[in-house]
């Protein structure tokens, strides 16, 4: 019994004590099912990427129609800038698309409203302001319009010269130093929560400076893309995101902003918001 209380007195001693920016419990919320896309490439390789509906509804509405249609089953990522994006969807452009899905969705790069329940304490050369929303995004704003920044692992909507704004059919996701000049210029439509090596780490492409696979047989092939909620409850990947607006987030986002010995010895006193990036995480 001695031994045993010694034991538990160790390990409580040993325990760090927690820091004013940990999250409780009750800090985590859950991505819902219908936001949760599961891509699966070759060789049982999964991306697991939330949609933001609530800022591009129009092309999150496509791509929930795309992926209850199979399209992108069989097709696949066919261009890896390095340092830049990686895309995936039809290589040869010419896939018809869904009965109901619009070919020419509005210009969904940004939005009147800026929601954001955090501000970061510096401005950087895209914005007046940054910082989080409530359910886990990050923001920009420019005191005007607000909108989601191209911060690596973002994703984004391929489209071609205006006015062409992207189907949602051919997809990419930031993989190198954040593109900070294509925002307000494509709509962002989402977020990799995990499996982003799987996208970043591929042999990159050479074919007219754009990252394209010169030849079909450098493709990786899409195996199927799924909304969670088309998958069987117990066969659902279960994310969650961290709430912000509370004061251990904001001392989460100082602590970003400031990083502390022993390591740094002097602090930024600033973070640009992609260094920033609001937490998510396996549900427990």
């Amino acid at each position: 019994m001695l031994i045993a209380l010694l034991a538990a007195a160790l390990q409580a001693s040993a325990a760090p004590a927690p820091k004013p920016s940990d999250p409780l419990p009750a800090d985590w919320r859950a991505v819902p099912d219908d936001e949760l896309l599961v891509m699966t490439l070759a060789g049982e390789r999964r991306v697991y990427i939330r949609l933001a509906p609530r800022y591009t509804p129009v092309h999150a509405a496509n791509i929930r129609k795309l992926a209850a249609a199979r399209w992108w089953d069989g097709e696949s990522v066919y261009r890896v800038h390095d340092n830049y994006v990686v895309q995936w969807g039809d290589p040869t452009e010419k896939k018809a698309l869904p009965a109901g899905v619009i070919a020419q969705p509005p210009a969904e790069y940004d939005w009147p409203r800026y929601d954001a329940v955090t501000r970061l304490t510096r401005t950087d050369p895209y914005s007046t302001a940054a910082g989080h929303s409530a359910d886990g995004w990050p923001l920009a704003t420019d005191g005007t319009v607000a909108w989601l920044p191209h911060c690596y692992g973002m994703v984004g909507v391929a489209r071609d010269l205006a006015p062409s704004t992207g189907s949602g059919g051919d997809l990419y996701a930031v993989i190198g130093h954040a593109p900070r000049h294509l925002d307000r210029n494509i709509a962002i439509v989402g977020r990799v929560l995990e499996g982003i090596e799987h996208l970043s780490a591929l042999p990159r492409g050479t074919e007219g400076g754009l990252g394209l696979y010169k030849e079909a047989s450098q493709y990786l092939p899409i195996v199927s893309v799924r909304l969670a909620s088309e998958l069987p409850a117990a066969e659902r990947p279960r994310f969650q995101y961290r709430v912000a607006g509370n004061p251990r987030f904001a001392a989460w986002v100082r602590a970003r902003e400031n990083r502390e010995p022993p390591f740094f010895t002097l602090p930024a006193g600033g973070a640009d918001i992609c260094n920033v990036m609001p937490p998510v995480r396996r549900a427990p």
